[in-house]
């Protein structure tokens, strides 16, 4: 077990499953002390029972980005541990529908939760960092942010607000040492590809250069990267993980 991030923790939001668990269990193989949330009591345990069984560093946390609250709670909970050195804004949610017959709370739910929580969750994390004069950021963004989708206006909204998001702080933060970057995953085979039809599957196979769903752990390896020594000089950028689906 190689321990590069020994000594380092890292904060992983949306950790329980998919491409969050692959990323919380990518820096803990390597050494780190990974906090990953979950929006339950039960999921967050899950990602404790996990680095236990592995014996990992690590534990789960709740919590639910788009809710105030549950934000202020964690933070009162982080400030009792070591700060976390890099941040990996992961958690997000979907509410799709068509513009014409998208319901407020659609289209709300999806704002808060992408966007507005990931700004709270990287202002919490950010004052230590300046003050530590380091630090390293990574917004998992999506490949409809560069290429929009039917039915996912609010969706591809966020994503695309999440890529402005990384270059602004990046300028901001720069002089501080700290480094902000996003990683765009194209289809990526999780619960949720899972649960495509074959029709769809193979209309979406179709658009993919290399003919197959990306593995979360593709995503979770140019992450490690971005947050390694050997990005040191890398910064507002985002990288597209997406089979050559889209190329830009």
């Amino acid at each position: 077990m190689n321990d590069i991030y020994k000594n380092k923790v890292v904060l992983v939001t949306g950790a329980s499953r998919g491409i969050g668990e692959a990323i919380a269990n990518k820096f803990a193989l390597l050494g780190a002390h990974v906090i990953g949330t979950g929006t339950t009591t039960e999921s967050a345990q899950r990602i404790t029972d996990k680095f236990v069984d592995k014996n990992l560093s690590g534990t789960g946390l709740v919590l639910n980005i788009s809710e105030k609250k549950s934000v202020e709670t964690f933070a009162k909970i982080i400030q009792e541990m070591d700060a976390p050195s890099i941040l990996i804004n992961n958690a997000g949610v979907t509410r799709d529908n068509l513009l014409m017959r998208m319901k407020d709370d659609e289209w709300d739910d999806v704002i808060n939760a992408n966007l507005t929580g990931m700004f709270r969750i990287t202002r919490l994390c950010l004052r230590p960092m300046m003050k530590a004069k380091y630090g390293k950021i990574i917004n998992i963004t999506s490949v409809v942010g560069l290429t929009g989708n039917p039915g996912q206006t609010n969706y591809a909204a966020t994503k695309a607000g999440m890529i402005g998001f990384t270059q602004s702080l990046a300028k901001e933060v720069g002089s501080r040492g700290i480094t902000v970057n996003a990683v765009a995953p194209g289809f990526i085979k999780t619960d949720m590809t899972d649960g495509l039809s074959d029709e769809i599957h193979q209309a979406v196979l179709k658009q993919i250069v290399l003919e197959r769903l990306g593995d979360p752990d593709e995503i979770a390896s140019v992450v490690e990267f971005l947050a390694s020594p050997r990005a040191d000089y890398i910064t507002g950028q985002t990288i597209s993980v997406n089979g050559g689906m889209y190329m830009g």
